[in-house]
């Protein structure tokens, strides 16, 4: 881990000041009326870009829109409300059909949005544990969805521009071994909250390499990448003790041999950044004049930088297995 993590202390290798005019492109960003999402539309919209804001919210999403507009009375760009409720596989096609009806292209696809260790029991409307539900399956359907359209836009846009990008976690690398394990995926044998949560950012990862696999040559890059250590919306939801272990669990991945278990404030504050290097992340990836078709399937780091790809999420046959189980999942609502 430490090739991947030696980057935590770099400056941001992407940000507003190096992105081009965005004027023409297409993007959606899912989970952005708060924290790394909402700050990257701003980003977006600055270089005149339209933007889908996909959220469930449709009060928090006009007010983001409005606060975004104010900061950027400058820009030529368009930010758009798209509806889009993960908990509930039955709303998702409209959601994507919504957009097809109104676009030709998309140019971009982040799937920012996921919840982080909810009240122990949690599901989704079809009776999913609720990260599997929110994190992995509807994001996943939405995609397909929407792939058409991407292999479409790769026909006219420059080459590698058309990307679908899956925010993963460090949490992918602390997934159980195996990451997915298909003898208890409705969590009948009981496992902790964070190990669940482990696993469905591992399933973002496989399912960014398996996408990257299965449409190699529609000219879509696909990347899977982990935006850094932030407290936004999704950790300052959480009680106290659960906030101490998430300062932990990070004060862990950075310095295993000097961790100690009081993580206090100051801890705290050594091992968050500003959310916006966790935007410069996901902007390097979706953006980045630089990444190319080798980089297909691979994997991003703070604060834009490429490393391998976790060494247990590179299996071949576990990411087949978990792309077809997700398909049968939800091939009733295609």
């Amino acid at each position: 881990m430490g090739k991947a993590w030696s980057s935590l202390s770099s400056a941001p290798q992407f940000t507003e000041k190096q992105l081009a005019d965005q004027s023409g492109k297409v993007f959606i960003v899912t989970g952005s009326t708060s924290g790394l999402g909402r700050l990257l539309v701003g980003i977006l919209y600055q270089r005149n870009a339209k933007v889908y804001i996909a959220a469930r919210s449709e009060t928090k999403a006009y007010a983001a829109i409005d606060e975004i507009k104010r900061e950027h009375p400058d820009s030529t760009g368009e930010l758009v409300y798209l509806h889009l409720d993960l908990n509930d596989l039955t709303t998702i096609k409209a959601s994507a059909n919504e957009f097809l009806s109104k676009e030709s292209r998309l140019d971009v696809l982040w799937n920012n949005a996921a919840v982080m260790v909810p009240p122990q029991g949690s599901k989704s409307a079809q009776g999913y544990e609720l990260q599997i539900g929110t994190n992995n399956l509807a994001p996943f359907l939405f995609t397909e969805l929407l792939r058409p359209i991407m292999k479409q836009t790769a026909q006219t846009a420059p080459k590698n521009s058309v990307r679908v990008i899956w925010v993963s976690s460090s949490a992918a690398e602390l997934a159980p071994t195996p990451a997915i394990d298909f003898s208890n995926m409705d969590y009948k044998r009981e496992e902790g909250i964070w190990p669940k949560y482990n696993r469905s950012k591992a399933g973002n990862v496989l399912h960014s390499v398996e996408f990257a696999r299965r449409t190699k040559g529609q000219g879509i890059i696909s990347l899977s990448l982990n935006p850094g250590f932030y407290m936004t919306n999704l950790q300052k939801t959480m009680p106290r003790l659960q906030k101490t272990v998430f300062v932990s669990f990070t004060l862990r991945l950075l310095n295993p041999v000097k961790f100690r278990s009081n993580a206090s404030a100051s801890a705290q504050r050594l091992v968050t950044k500003d959310p916006r290097f966790g935007a410069y992340t996901e902007l390097f990836a979706g953006l980045h004049p630089g990444i190319k078709e080798e980089h297909n399937g691979g994997w991003i780091v703070p604060f834009g930088n490429h490393a391998p790809v976790p060494a247990a999420l590179v299996d071949q046959e576990l990411g087949r297995k978990y792309w077809e189980w997700t398909e049968e999942q939800v091939r009733p609502y295609r």
